[in-house]
């Protein structure tokens, strides 16, 4: 008895994940992500005071009871990373998801019924590129008295999604007068049911890409408003942590272990979501892999 052959979209996946599987690149950023992301999802579980709580001595260096040392308040700073990690993905997450959301609802709409719903959205995509971003995103956090992490990932995954609402818009022109979406459309399937089952796989290893990048970039546009004051005015975040450490002179006071970690802490996600991002274009082109 003969086997089933695997479809080609199985015959496609198994062959990236054979690549992804050797690929440095990827390895080595989904290694640092993951650390980090298990550094801040664990690590304020076993912590029993809160990242704010004032636990000891003022000022003190990296030491065996504190091991990022504390700030001039007492604070650990240790507490106030591994609290700042997981505010730091979860706006990541909250921002990179809903403008990816909006932005591949807008494109496959517009590039797949065209016409006037095409115009239509293409200008309200237009008019939302030609805003400056950071000044709305400034001018709102200013004017709002309660800002919280949630509050913050939705303004900017409202103001990230253009750029991929076009993106995706040119890559469903293109696969939407291929064959295979003319035959779905003889069979009288539902234009939604031919984007989702039709075109976006299609797309998927794109698509998916553009999340990562989306993910980094809400997380360095969310450090930016943090370390000029407009971030949470509840909890903690590694923008933040700088943000206070520049107010109460920890440069000047010589206190290093108040501000490298969190820099370094958004400087290591960043770019390790930068080197994954590299290393699936790696994988999921041909022409680039390294056999």
């Amino acid at each position: 008895m003969t086997a089933i052959e695997p479809a080609p979209a199985e015959r496609r996946w198994g062959e990236s994940l054979h690549f992804a599987r050797r690929n440095p690149k990827l390895i080595a950023g989904t290694a640092v992500i993951a650390a980090l992301l298990l550094t801040g999802v664990v690590a304020p579980l076993f912590i029993e005071e809160g990242p704010n709580v004032y636990v000891g001595p003022q000022g003190q260096p990296p030491s065996a009871e504190y091991w990022l040392g504390t700030t001039n308040f007492g604070q650990d700073v240790f507490a106030q990373f591994a609290h700042g990690l997981r505010a730091t993905f979860l706006v990541g997450l909250i921002g990179g998801g809903i403008a990816a959301a909006v932005g591949m609802a807008v494109g496959f709409t517009a590039g797949y019924r065209g016409g006037l719903a095409d115009e239509a959205l293409n200008m309200v995509t237009n008019i939302v590129l030609v805003l400056p971003a950071l000044v709305v995103l400034i001018i709102a956090a200013a004017y709002l008295e309660a800002r919280g992490i949630l509050v913050q990932g939705v303004f900017i995954g409202l103001t990230a999604w253009p750029w991929v609402a076009r993106a995706v818009r040119a890559q469903t022109l293109t696969l939407a007068t291929r064959d295979f979406v003319d035959l779905a459309r003889l069979s009288g399937r539902r234009g939604s049911s031919i984007v989702f089952r039709e075109i976006a796989p299609n797309m998927s290893s794109y698509l998916f890409m553009t999340f990562i990048l989306l993910f980094g970039g809400a997380i360095l546009t969310a450090a930016g408003l943090d370390f000029i004051g407009l971030g949470p005015t509840q909890g903690v975040s590694l923008g933040l942590m700088m943000h206070n450490a520049v107010v109460w002179g920890a440069l000047q006071l010589g206190m290093w272990w108040w501000f490298v970690p969190p820099g370094l802490g958004i400087t290591a996600i960043v770019g390790s979501l930068y080197i994954m991002n590299v290393g699936l274009d790696e994988v999921f082109n041909p022409r680039l892999r390294e056999l």
